[in-house]
């Protein structure tokens, strides 16, 4: 069974597939979880013409979720307005920040909003367009190793591509120490967009690394090449080595590192509190995706896709559905150009546990989606009225949400509930 064009299997019946193991799990529903909502009132949220209405979705609960509201009003402190394009906010235990500033700056901002100087040990990053220093997280074992991983557009002869190193920060929170580029996304290409580079861990320890098709028409295409890591997600060991268990191992002109293929440019990524990668893909004009990962699944790009280029004109030779391959959960069209996402589990806001939260760039603002047994029943779009950029969302340890702006002079956000 799989997640293919023309199909769907819930959530739960998903992870007996992909965890390849016998045991039986309940549904949602039978675990608690409240049943899917009566779309007999719906108001769907988005009512502005799509890019191609000659498109329809594949499934009635694909785009066009309906109008929630949360019945919370929301505190948002600004910490500090001092940030250069930063691109990825990631808490630390004792509740400071790691924040990754484009041009190539790692820094911590305390949690009064404090802003320490520049981390040193960061390898050189190529900040052109959409390069830089992009992604950071921090090892699951932290805690005593003091490891951190990150994403950046190396440098390199003939070009640059994604790369992930790691490090250990000094006891003093001033240095990286240990450094080394664990993994190197080939090919190497001479171009400034579409690298991906969100970094999550699975259960079992392993990095899961977004990798853009770097756009641009001659390359696109290696998204769906298995001797290229260009439009994939990837799944490496801690240490950057393949794992045995990666769905292509073994098969001749696969690089081992690939765990699915034809992706865009996946800027946001998350792990539900299954254990389950979800990713908010950046597509054509009117196609963004939300996709459930499955091991070893094709995603479709640029074969398969909604929307349209930016041009206006068809994706060429794209359809919208197609056997083999996984139609997205949802999409949304116009785009809300998604960077960031979160999962949320904390006390802080009860009502939102299980909800998905996505930053919008295009569309200036926070998405929070309703996800239940495995559809989208819900959408809310919350901070528009501060009319800012948002690349990225975080969690941190106190149940708050973190948010950093994309803009010259980045802000860090902590959003709590106002009691």
């Amino acid at each position: 069974m799989s997640l293919s064009k023309k199909s769907f299997i819930p959530v739960a019946l998903l992870a007996i597939v992909a965890a390849g193991c016998g045991e039986e799990r309940t549904t949602s529903q039978e675990a608690g979880t409240p049943p899917q909502a009566d779309q007999s009132d719906c108001q769907p949220l988005e009512t502005r013409q799509p890019s191609d209405p000659s498109q329809k979705p594949t499934f009635p609960e694909q785009t066009r979720a309906c109008a929630v509201k949360s019945d919370v009003n929301l505190n948002v402190q600004v910490l500090t307005k001092g940030l250069a394009k930063p691109w990825a906010v990631e808490p630390l235990p004792n509740g400071d920040l790691l924040v990754t500033e484009k041009p190539g700056r790692l820094r911590i901002v305390s949690a009064s909003g404090q802003v320490g100087k520049p981390i040193t040990g960061v390898p050189k990053v190529d900040a052109r367009g959409q390069g830089g220093l992009l992604d950071v997280a921090l090892s699951p074992n932290f805690a005593s190793d003091r490891t951190i991983y990150w994403s950046f557009t190396e440098p390199r002869k003939g070009g640059n591509a994604t790369s992930v190193a790691r490090g250990v920060l000094s006891q003093d929170q001033s240095r990286l120490d240990q450094v080394r580029v664990i993994f190197q996304a080939m090919p190497t290409y001479d171009g400034t967009m579409h690298y991906g580079s969100r970094i999550s861990f699975d259960k079992e320890g392993m990095l899961l690394v977004t990798l853009g098709e770097r756009s641009d028409l001659k390359i696109r295409p290696q998204a769906q090449h298995m001797d290229s890591h260009m439009g994939k997600i990837v799944r490496i060991t801690p240490d950057g080595k393949a794992p045995n268990d990666n769905p292509f191992v073994g098969q001749k002109g696969a690089l081992p590192e690939i765990w699915t293929v034809g992706h865009r440019n996946v800027q946001a990524a998350a792990v539900d509190g299954e254990g389950w990668l979800w990713v908010v893909e950046m597509g054509p004009k009117g196609g963004d995706e939300l996709n459930l990962i499955e091991k070893g699944k094709n995603y479709g790009w640029p074969l398969v896709t909604f929307g349209t280029e930016y041009s206006g004109s068809p994706v060429p030779n794209a359809v919208t559905t197609r056997e083999g391959f996984v139609d997205p959960v949802y999409y949304w069209d116009p785009v809300i150009a998604p960077s960031g996402a979160q999962f949320y589990s904390g006390d802080a806001f009860p009502e939102w546990r299980g909800n998905l939260f996505v930053g919008g760039m295009k569309e200036t603002r926070l998405v929070r989606l309703v996800i239940e047994n495995g559809r989208v029943t819900g959408e809310e779009h919350l901070l528009a009225d501060r009319g800012q950029r948002i690349r990225d969302v975080k969690q941190g340890p106190d149940g708050a949400l973190y948010v950093v702006t994309d803009q010259e002079n980045g802000e860090l956000w902590k959003i709590t509930p106002q009691r």
